[in-house]
């Protein structure tokens, strides 16, 4: 069991969508995993300054975020970070996944978000990246 706090930002420009993500995921995704510290970001300026601040391990960004949505500031992100942490883009209907693989993200969730797949998600993501060091 881990004891490493893991850092994942939430953006939305919605508090409702923010709040219902973090509670689908949960506070440890899994018995295996650290617990989760979240970071919420209601604007596009948030979550660029968070990213290239460091310290983020995953990004959950929603797909249909208002001016700009999830999925090209995930493709964004990809782009022009070096070393990006994961991102997973939570969409509104299964038919926008291939949105998300055109994004680069590394994972999708559906709204409506299922607790136990949303954990088992961001766990799997987690699992499958290297971790820096203990931060709690």
């Amino acid at each position: 069991m881990s004891t490493q706090t893991t850092r994942i930002l939430v953006f939305s420009h919605r508090p409702e969508v923010r709040e219902t993500i973090i509670t689908a995921v949960g506070r440890r995704p899994a018995p295996d995993l650290g617990r989760v510290e979240y970071v919420e970001a209601g604007t596009i300026a948030d979550v660029l300054y968070e990213m290239d601040n460091g310290g983020v391990d995953l990004a959950i960004l929603d797909g249909e975020a208002q001016p700009t949505g999830g999925m090209g500031l995930s493709r964004q992100l990809k782009n022009e970070i070096t070393d990006c942490p994961p991102i997973v883009v939570a969409v509104r209907r299964k038919d926008d996944r291939w949105l998300a693989t055109w994004s680069q993200a590394d994972a999708v969730l559906v709204h409506p978000l299922d607790p136990l797949a949303a954990a088992e998600t961001v766990a799997e993501v987690l699992r499958s990246t290297a971790l820096p060091a203990v931060r709690g």
